[in-house]
């Protein structure tokens, strides 16, 4: 079955319409191998309308693929091959036999369209395609044209989460021909290696949402089990491959500040600072979002309820060092933000990157760290070993892992996902009316909860009168939740859920001080079942220490990121 899954997204692919405007007729696309993992980015504007996210993963097999178009339809045919070089010559040549009605390019020919200038020609997977008109509205930039004049296989393989079968639809309706056999065989043979092939293992409970790059999320049936959430199951979200850092090798920079550049070791980040350990709640801003799929399909990772997880951090006070090194009035006259850089990379070598604002930075009750220990032991290659930052109450795209540089700046950072991403808009905004410049980033996240016990669809014994509902609950910026309020007839009639702030309910955790509440509160209680209910519908809502509220419904929050879900959340059994 899982063969077939791929063979069909092979023949969409395959048969595909290639527009009026370019060609008349419809035609069959190149062949090509696939072999081993291959991944890619895509992202499309304005008229091309939505866009999913997700990862295709191919088996490691090899074979032969040939089509036949006939009248009445097509036929495909699949044989193994035992030798990847001589099956690269024979598709070679199957793909230029296949689609002789189209004109033939050499990679010599396509290297001298490689600006606006000259038109901007890429290769994907033996065919070409001129994209000149597209570069204009590339949401990412100008970084497209890296690729101009060669192929986007190198590029696309950073970015898998935005690999769907419409995106390749997208592309299709700029080819204009195929590569010769030679060329072909020449540039499969430069392929650079898997930028993920050194990833680490990670918990087979994981609920994957791409693999390239690695996002995951535990099963909300176990992420209220323990009040600190395993790390080995704590969500992951990567939005580039996991460096590879040697702890001894590693320095930290620090730029902004009236000395000049700092550069830190770890041992020397350990040693003069004092260790500070805080329990703090991380989420990511698209938590929540199949919610909003459900309602109008979104852009983004298909997140269920649980890209939120409670860890124990420990390290040195972002605070500490700053002052440390010199920061003072004088500084604090002219900056209003301090950014962080990961060591993190796409191809271009651009790094991930964030800000948040100074005062949050330097405030003595922000608790901002430069973390090394996560659960009380050294951060995990997924989050962000050796160094990482840890902005508690503040959306997790800020929490940059794998920190290689901080700046204090009069500027925020100049990142695609400071100024591109991670930001809410209008239910009415959609991808031809969009402006990332007109929102603020996305900092504190708002209130939230959701049900983790029982899941969707699962059954109730009537006979035991009660149902055990259990779940989690968190608000963003410090304030604490106050409240849980629990119906299960769709919000006619509510309950108080009892909260938790430990896993032992006999020694519940002290309160915090106020506006430093960082840990989310996982709460449980047991309602009766209505008599001659013959299904419940389960509902949540969490109130914090401000009196903000979830709103009841999806719809009037739907964004086109899919960012910031945080409605009542509801459950039928």
């Amino acid at each position: 079955m899982q063969h077939l899954k791929h063979f069909q997204g092979l023949a969409q692919v395959f048969f595909i319409r290639s527009p009026s405007s370019r060609l008349s007729k419809s035609v069959i696309p190149s062949l090509s191998v696939w072999d081993g993992h291959l991944s890619c980015r895509w992202r499309s504007t304005g008229g091309h309308g939505r866009q999913k996210y997700f990862n295709d993963r191919l088996p490691k097999f090899r074979f032969a693929l040939a089509g036949l178009l006939a009248g009445t339809g097509a036929v495909l045919a699949y044989k193994l091959q035992q030798d990847k070089v001589q099956w690269a010559a024979t598709s070679a040549q199957l793909r230029v036999t296949q689609t002789s009605d189209l004109p033939i390019y050499t990679l010599e020919e396509v290297t001298k369209h490689c600006s606006l200038d000259s038109g901007v020609w890429v290769t994907y997977k033996g065919a070409v395609y001129d994209i000149t008109e597209f570069v204009a509205v590339h949401p990412g930039g100008d970084k497209i044209l890296l690729a101009a004049g060669g192929a986007l296989e190198p590029y696309w393989a950073l970015y898998a989460v935005h690999q769907q079968d419409h995106v390749l639809e997208i592309l299709s309706e700029y080819k204009i021909g195929v590569l010769d056999a030679e060329s072909y065989k020449k540039q499969e043979s430069a392929n650079p290696l898997d930028p993920y092939s050194a990833e680490p293992t990670r918990h087979p409970a994981l609920q994957i949402n791409s693999l390239k790059p690695f996002n995951a999320e535990p099963p909300a049936s176990i992420l209220s089990d323990n009040y600190i959430t395993p790390s080995v199951i704590f969500f992951k979200r990567n939005h580039l491959p996991v460096p590879r850092v040697d702890s001894e090798a590693y320095r930290l920079d620090i730029e902004g500040l009236p000395g000049g550049v700092v550069s830190l070791s770890l041992s020397e980040l350990k040693s003069r600072f004092p260790k500070h350990t805080i329990t703090a709640t991380l989420q990511c801003a698209g938590n929540r979002r199949s919610e909003m799929n459900e309602v109008k399909q979104v852009k983004g990772l298909n997140w269920g309820i649980a890209a939120i997880s409670n860890a124990t951090w420990s390290g040195a006070r972002l605070r500490d060092v700053l002052l440390f090194y010199g920061f003072g009035p004088e500084v604090a006259a002219k900056a209003k933000h301090v950014q962080f850089e990961g060591l993190d990379r796409d191809v271009t070598g651009t790094a991930y990157g964030a800000s948040i604002p100074l005062n949050n930075a330097v405030s003595e009750e922000g608790d901002v760290l430069l973390a090394y220990e996560m659960n009380g032991e050294d951060l995990p290659p997924d989050h962000g070993y050796p160094v990482r930052v840890v902005v508690p109450g503040v959306v997790g795209a800020r929490n940059v892992k794998w920190l290689g540089k901080i700046v204090v700046s009069d500027e925020e950072s100049k990142s695609h996902w400071q100024q591109n991403d991670y930001k809410g808009f209008s239910p009415g905004t959609d991808w031809d009316t969009v402006d990332f410049k007109s929102a603020p980033a996305i900092q504190e996240l708002p209130i939230q909860s959701a049900i983790t016990h029982p899941a969707e669809g699962t059954s109730v014994d009537r006979s035991d009168r009660e149902v055990t509902v259990k779940g989690y609950a968190w608000s963003g910026g410090g304030r604490e939740v106050v409240r849980v309020d629990i119906s299960v007839d769709g919000g006619k009639t509510w309950h108080v859920a009892k909260l938790r702030t430990s896993d032992q309910e006999q020694h519940p955790a002290p309160p915090p001080p106020p506006g430093r509440a960082w840990a989310w509160k996982l709460w449980e209680i047991d309602v009766p079942i209505p008599h001659r209910a013959q299904e419940l519908e389960i509902v949540c809502k969490a109130v914090d220490s401000s009196y903000n509220m979830q709103p009841d419904t999806v719809a009037p929050i739907w964004n086109l990121r899919g960012v910031l879900s945080n409605a009542w959340h509801r459950v039928k059994v």
